[in-house]
């Protein structure tokens, strides 16, 4: 588990994983029984930049299935940079699958120049509003970035639907709470809240035998 002065804990394996859950059943017997059922955690760990970004961008609204299949398209057209993405048409993108707001938050995202490399060392609250800037970037986007390619251990998509349902069934809930309840809910599990997103995600598999997060 790596620390960086200022942004906390990093997973950086499925070592970090595996404490994080360890510390969350130690403090609510609900996480042991939902793991018992889920078994281990995936890492979830994706790489960080333009492309990463761009393919959370392309999974908004959309079916993980689909995702996928438009995301393979993207790749295969080149178009993961900045430079490729300013230089392909309308058509073009349209072509591979992007919806007319996701072409506008593609040209967005290459004409923003964020500083990758700057974000390692920002605190969550940073990373999130620096993202949350570009055009077509909500806050879901923001905390999947910061969740799977920077490792923050203490993140949580409050506004996901898939995470709201697990933890409806989670928590044995008459209805699923909104982003509002879901953050009020979420804030109990820190410093593991991205843990307990990995746990959540895995639980709506389990009970809505379906994947909720690529």
């Amino acid at each position: 588990m790596g620390r960086t002065m200022g942004v906390g804990r990093i997973i950086e394996s499925d070592a970090c994983v595996a404490e994080g859950i360890e510390y969350l059943c130690k403090e609510d017997a609900r996480f042991a029984r939902a793991y018992a059922e889920t078994g281990p955690l995936p890492l979830r760990r994706k790489p960080e930049g333009f492309a990463e970004l761009l393919s959370a961008i392309v999974s908004q609204q959309v079916s993980v299935a689909s995702a996928n299949a438009i995301w393979a398209r993207v790749e295969a057209a080149g178009f993961v940079t900045p430079d490729a993405i300013r230089k392909a048409t309308f058509e073009d993108l349209q072509a591979v699958g992007l919806s007319k707001p996701k072409i506008r938050y593609a040209y967005a995202l290459a004409e923003a120049g964020i500083d990758f490399n700057g974000l390692r060392d920002a605190p969550n609250d940073e990373v999130i509003k620096t993202l949350v800037a570009v055009t077509g970037i909500g806050t879901w986007t923001a905390e999947i970035y910061a969740m799977f390619s920077l490792g923050r251990a203490d993140v949580f998509a409050h506004g996901d639907l898939a995470l709201q349902e697990g933890a409806r069934a989670f928590l044995s809930l008459e209805h699923r709470p909104n982003e509002r309840e879901m953050r009020q809910i979420a804030a109990q599990w820190a410093p593991w809240r991205s843990v307990a997103a990995r746990l959540l995600w895995a639980y709506y598999r389990v009970v809505k035998n379906k994947e909720g997060i690529r």
